[in-house]
């Protein structure tokens, strides 16, 4: 392999958002994450919406007013 081309391989810790911390090795010293095995559904079984950027409102906003017309067309019948 030549030399002085690849990056250094350190210890290195991970954080998740739901305060877990993973010790490591890495080319980075610190990595931090949103969604980890400790809290991810796959893992633990529970259902968990992983909200980004109001992504989830407006899918609910959107069909709730869907949802309104749907009623009233079944009103009029």
């Amino acid at each position: 392999m030549k030399e002085k081309i690849h990056p250094k391989y350190v210890d290195s810790t991970i954080t998740c958002a739901c305060g877990n911390v993973i010790k490591t090795r890495a080319t980075l010293p610190e990595i931090r994450v949103d969604i980890c095995s400790a809290c991810h559904p796959f893992f633990t079984g529970k259902q968990k919406l992983v909200d980004t950027a109001g992504r989830v409102e407006r899918f609910k906003r959107k069909y709730e007013k869907y949802n309104k017309k749907r009623e009233k067309k079944s009103e009029g019948n």
